[in-house]
C-alpha cells in the first residue's frame, strides 16, 4: 500500500511522454479522485508546459527529476525508449503502468520486469482492451474458447512508426487471446508485410495452442476503413464482439435443442424461414450481451490501476503478461520478416 493511500491521502501521479496518448493519461488521472496529479514530463519543453498549464501541474523534462514522493506514473514515451524510462523508476519502488508493447525487444522487457522486483514496484501494462466492456463480460462468463477470431484493420495513422504493425495493434488480439485460452503456444503460421512503410503494415497469423485450441488473428494499417471484432467459439457458446460499436452478440443451444435438430433434417427452406422465431428462441438461444453504456476502457484501465497500487494488490495486466505478448509478437514478426516481402 502507497504512503499517501494509507496517510488517508491521494496518490501522488505522474506523466512521462505527453504525445497523443500520453495526454490522456494525463487528464484522466487529472479528474480520477484517487489520483492527484503532480506533474507531466516529456522532452518537448513546450509541449509540456502547454499541458500543465492546461491541468494546473508542475512540467519536468527527465523523468530523473520526479519528485521522491511520486507513488504512480503511466509511462507513454515511444516504444524504443521504455525500459530506458521504466527501469530506474521501478528500482525507486515506483509503481509504473508501462503502455504496450512493454519494450522494444523481449530482452528489453525481461530486465524491465528484473527492475520491478528489485525495485519491489508494481508493474502494469497498457493492454487496454482487456477493459473493454464486452472483453469483460466474456470472461466474467469463464467460457472455454476452442477458436477465436480476431479482425483489427485501421488506416495508417502514422503515429507508432517506430514499430510494425504485429508490435502496434495485433499485440492488443495477441494478450487476449492468451489471457482467455490459457495455454501456452504449440506452433504458429503467420504471412503479412511491408506495404507503405519499412516495416509491416498487415499481417495474419494462425496460432495452435497445447489445449488444442486454435485462433486466427489479422491486423492491418493499410486499410480503407477501421474494424475491430473478436468471435470466440466453444462447444456450448458463439460470441461475437464489435468493440468499435460495443456491440456483442451470444449464441447457445436453446430448450428444445435436441428435439429441433431432427426437425430440421426434414425441414425445407420454406419451412425454416417460417419457422425463424422457433428457431432462433426455442433450437437456439440469441441474445444480445448486455455491456451497458459504452465504458472508456483507458479510463477503466487507470482507475484498475490506481486501484491496485493504493491497496496493493497484483495489477489486472501484469508485466508477465504484458512480456508474454510482446516475447509471442516478437517471434510473429520475426518470421513474417523471413518472408522478405
Amino acid at each position: 500500500m502507497s504512503k499517501a493511500h494509507a496517510s488517508g491521502g491521494r496518490l501522488r501521479t505522474a506523466v512521462v511522454g505527453v504525445g497523443h496518448l500520453g495526454k490522456f493519461h494525463a487528464r484522466i488521472y487529472k479528474e480520477n479522485p484517487r489520483s492527484e496529479l503532480v506533474c507531466v514530463v516529456d522532452t518537448d519543453p513546450a509541449r509540456a508546459q502547454e499541458l500543465a498549464r492546461e491541468l494546473g501541474c508542475a512540467a519536468l523534462e527527465s523523468p530523473a527529476q520526479l519528485p521522491a514522493d511520486i507513488d504512480a506514473v503511466s509511462i507513454a514515451v515511444p516504444t524504443v525508449h521504455h525500459a530506458r524510462v521504466a527501469i530506474p523508476l521501478l528500482e525507486r519502488g515506483i509503481a509504473c503502468l508501462v503502455e504496450k508493447p512493454l519494450a522494444a525487444s523481449s530482452e528489453d522487457a525481461r530486465a524491465i520486469l528484473d527492475a520491478a522486483k528489485r525495485g519491489g514496484a508494481l508493474l502494469s501494462v497498457g493492454h487496454v482492451e482487456r477493459f473493454q466492456p464486452g472483453l469483460r463480460k466474456v470472461r466474467e462468463m469463464k467460457l472455454a474458447p476452442r477458436f477465436i477470431e480476431c479482425h483489427r484493420l485501421a488506416p495508417l495513422s502514422f503515429r507508432s512508426m517506430d514499430v510494425g504493425v504485429v508490435h502496434d495493434l495485433m499485440i492488443h488480439d495477441l494478450d487476449l487471446v492468451l489471457d482467455l485460452v490459457e495455454s501456452p503456444v504449440k506452433s504458429f503460421d503467420a504471412a503479412g508485410g511491408a506495404i507503405l512503410t519499412e516495416k509491416e503494415d498487415v499481417a495474419s497469423v494462425r496460432l495452435v495452442f497445447e489445449n488444442g485450441a486454435r485462433a486466427n488473428v489479422t491486423a492491418s494499417r493499410a486499410s480503407m476503413s477501421p474494424m475491430r471484432r473478436f468471435r470466440m467459439f466453444s462447444s456450448e457458446n458463439y460470441v461475437s464482439l464489435d468493440f468499435t460499436k460495443n456491440y456483442g452478440l451470444i449464441i447457445q443451444k436453446g430448450p428444445e435443442w435436441e428435439s429441433g435438430r431432427e426437425a430440421l433434417r426434414s425441414s425445407n427452406p420454406a419451412e425454416l424461414a417460417a419457422r425463424k422465431d422457433w428457431l432462433q428462441e426455442k433450437v437456439l438461444k440469441i441474445s444480445e450481451l448486455e455491456l451497458g453504456q459504452m465504458d472508456r476502457p483507458l479510463q477503466a484501465e487507470l482507475d484498475s490501476f490506481l486501484a491496485c497500487v493504493a491497496e496493493g494488490r497484483e495489477p489486472e495486466v501484469s508485466g508477465e503478461d504484458g512480456a508474454r505478448a510482446l516475447e509471442l509478437a516478437d517471434r510473429i514478426a520475426a518470421a513474417i520478416r523471413e518472408q522478405q516481402w
